[in-house]
């Protein structure tokens, strides 16, 4: 699997590089950063081939392109793929809902596949959430998230996620989900969410110890997008789950 990175230099971007570049299974068709990037024409891994500019992203060859970039940045290499069938996995974040919208289109063209977390089990730890508040509407919710402290101050897209959920299990007459963020150190993610009722409460967390782990979500959803997505269309890492008792 021929892989290209958009957004190499980044702080999911490097581990994803690294970790394509060990694998002998795998094989980095380009590092792509932005044209202001300090390791622009710096040596990838040591090896030949350059970190280059993102305006390259047309012309290399690959089986799929994995992208952490900025909001504006994923827009900008869907225009440059043009009409393209090249599978994407996006694991930027941040969309507004005009961008959201930009990307439905663009999956129309091509399979996309993005999510807020691309970290192994969570996907499953958002279910058994969405499950729980769903079997209990009247539970009060509260969200918790933990990241470094270079992250944005809003809350993340794996929060906003979880509160969605969270609302659509328990219906409208409940109310929102309290919501609380928090940034810490180094960091790499704690996800928690409680509910109170009353007598009794449940607590579950989701914790990523590495930041590679969200790299080896990305590389699972790649792989999922070249040998199992039904064609094109807007997918999520929960479309890559198949219950145990459903494989055949």
């Amino acid at each position: 699997m021929r892989i290209a990175v958009y957004g190499a230099s980044g702080r999911v971007g490097t581990h994803l590089v690294e970790a394509i570049v060990g694998n002998p299974g795998l094989d980095l068709a380009a590092a792509l950063v932005s044209p202001g990037s300090a390791r622009l024409g710096a040596p990838v891994a040591g090896g030949a081939m350059e970190y280059r500019s993102a305006e390259a992203a047309i012309n290399c060859h690959c089986d799929v392109i994995i992208d952490f970039s900025t909001p504006a940045a994923s827009l900008a290499l869907q225009d440059m793929l043009g009409d393209k069938p090249l599978p994407t996995v996006i694991g930027t974040t941040g969309f507004d809902e005009a961008q959201r919208e930009a990307l439905g289109a663009a999956a129309a063209r091509r399979p996309l596949l993005a999510s807020a977390n691309f970290a192994i089990g969570f996907e499953p730890f958002a279910a058994a959430v969405s499950c729980f508040a769903g079997l209990q509407p009247g539970a009060e919710p509260h969200v918790e998230e933990v990241y470094h402290a270079r992250k944005k101050r809003e809350a993340s897209g794996t929060s906003r996620r979880l509160v969605g959920a969270i609302a659509e299990a328990q219906g409208p007459e409940a109310g929102p989900a309290h919501l609380r963020v928090m940034r810490r150190g180094d960091t790499v993610g704690v996800n928690s969410v409680r509910f109170d009722m009353g007598s009794s409460e449940v607590t579950v967390s989701f914790k990523v110890h590495r930041l590679a782990a969200y790299a080896e979500g990305a590389l699972a959803a790649a792989r999922w997008l070249l040998t199992a997505a039904p064609g094109n269309g807007l997918f999520s890492f929960a479309d890559t789950l198949v219950p145990v008792a459903a494989r055949g």
